[in-house]
């Protein structure tokens, strides 16, 4: 075996961008005994990463090209795309100025995408193949953070009400079938009426609208995977910062898809939750 096929089989790549999912990852990564290498996207990913991962990199976010450079120089390959990445700039008329996009960006953008929609699973499949033409192969990106996966059932100690349990049997073929339509990953529902849907803004966002549109509380959150969720990236995911936003914003339960969500800091979440009195449920597809 070379040298050079030997560090390319025991390096992990990481893409990262926003949130605690990338270090739970690279943490992940490295128990299992592998050097990661990480390809941080500037203005997204947070600087503290460098002390979770064996070689860190900062790299801009339109320019996949240098993501390729960096991470195939360190002998990585086989790569993991996780946190959050605020998409609403790529729609900010100095767009092209602000990310100053290479060749690759503008052949997914222009190329690639041309004839298709620009919606997440579009955009992120043709980033994928882009990558993939570069020798960066995109792999599942929980395989190192299974444990923070749902769990099927109630969660918390605290129980869902009679009318809680009804918004979730409400709102759950909904929420499927938008997932199927990749318009978003999660709806909030009170007394079976839909308050607010989750578009490009994101969960946390929508969260906020549902609080000035639903000011008495006691509406329900519901997140889940796609039909056919690609689980190498944008899979649904809630961790502490999410029930803090529910308890600001009144809300009494969330309800996740078991399995195919992953709750970041899985234990503190739930402890979170109990304290606030925000029942937490997961439910197979």
């Amino acid at each position: 075996m070379s040298a050079i096929h030997k560090t390319q089989t025991n390096t992990l790549g990481l893409i990262a961008g926003q949130g605690r999912l990338p270090f739970l990852v690279a943490d992940g990564a490295r128990a299992a005994g592998l050097q990661v290498v990480c390809a941080a996207l500037k203005d997204q990913a947070e600087a503290a990463l460098a002390q979770h991962v064996d070689s860190f990199h900062w790299v801009p976010l339109a320019r996949p090209g240098r993501w390729i450079k960096k991470l195939r120089s360190q002998g990585a390959t086989r790569t993991i795309m996780v946190g959050r990445v605020a998409k609403q700039r790529i729609y900010t008329p100095a767009r092209i100025l602000w990310y100053l996009p290479d060749r690759r960006a503008f052949r997914i953008w222009y190329g690639r995408l041309k004839s298709k929609d620009k919606r997440n699973d579009s955009l992120l499949t043709a980033l994928a193949d882009e990558l993939a033409v570069g020798g960066i192969i995109l792999e599942d990106s929980v395989q190192y953070c299974r444990e923070h996966l749902a769990r099927d059932g109630v969660m918390t100690k605290c129980q869902p009400s009679t009318a809680v349990q009804a918004d979730i049997e409400f709102g759950w073929e909904i929420v499927k079938r938008m997932g199927d339509l990749d318009i978003g990953q999660a709806i909030a529902v009170k007394e079976r009426e839909i308050i607010a849907v989750e578009a490009i803004e994101g969960t946390d966002e929508m969260i906020e609208r549902v609080g000035h549109l639903c000011r008495s509380g006691g509406w329900t959150l519901i997140k889940a995977a796609k039909p056919h969720q690609d689980m190498r990236f944008d899979v649904p995911t809630i961790g502490p910062d999410t029930i803090e936003n529910l308890k600001k914003n009144k809300a009494a339960c969330v309800a996740v898809e078991a399995e195919r969500t992953l709750i970041l800091d899985l234990p503190e979440t739930i402890k979170l939750a109990d304290r606030y009195k925000i029942a937490v449920v997961g439910r197979k597809a």
